[in-house]
């Protein structure tokens, strides 16, 4: 992530729009029960979001980036049913089965090997469990910006990432282009293993 992104997401105003305008477009009407994992969960907002929204949960909030992992602690000091963890969303530290709800919020990209990604998110979910989120979409603009920022990424067509969830062993997946094309929102299930 760059530092112009990082900037932004720790920022009150990315914090004010997660909460109210983001997570229940990128939820879908879907009600966050148990236990849940946010990977690449940045500087907490949507965490704060889900926190807030759905005091039942037990959240695991991930990131790999140490700035990000602080920032995210900081701003979750106070929420009693949250955790902030480092973890690489290639190779999560869970025991398979752990969570019934992964999420992931505009992260997905940033990951050169997603699909390994959605393989962890798979492997840690119990079977039935959601993986729901949201990304770019590979779109000319999205290339250029994040070719213009320097930070590693790798954008994910519409039905690449359709079949990359497929291939991870989910099932009933929805992806559905919005934002004139430039974002994803993505719904699926594991397999029952």
């Amino acid at each position: 992530m760059s530092a112009i992104e990082g900037a932004f997401c720790r920022s009150d105003p990315w914090r004010y729009l997660a909460r109210r305008w983001v997570l229940p477009w990128a939820l879908n009407g879907l009600e966050l029960r148990g236990d849940v994992l946010e990977i690449g969960g940045g500087s907490g907002a949507m965490a704060d979001g889900v926190a807030r929204r759905f005091p039942g949960v037990r959240l695991i909030v991930t990131d790999v980036d140490d700035a990000m992992v602080s920032a995210a602690s900081r701003r979750l000091q106070d929420r009693s049913n949250v955790k902030v963890e480092q973890a690489d969303v290639t190779s999560l530290p869970y025991a398979t089965g752990s969570f019934d709800i992964v999420t992931t919020y505009l992260m997905l990209h940033h990951v050169v090997d997603w699909t390994d990604a959605l393989h962890e998110a798979a492997r840690v979910l119990r079977p039935g469990g959601i993986l729901i989120g949201y990304d770019l979409t590979d779109t000319n603009l999205a290339r250029l910006t994040h070719r213009l920022d320097g930070s590693p990424h790798r954008m994910i067509a519409h039905d690449e990432l359709a079949e990359g969830l497929a291939e991870a062993g989910f099932s009933d997946i929805d992806v559905v282009l919005s934002a004139r094309r430039h974002l994803m929102r993505f719904r699926a299930t594991t397999n029952g293993r």
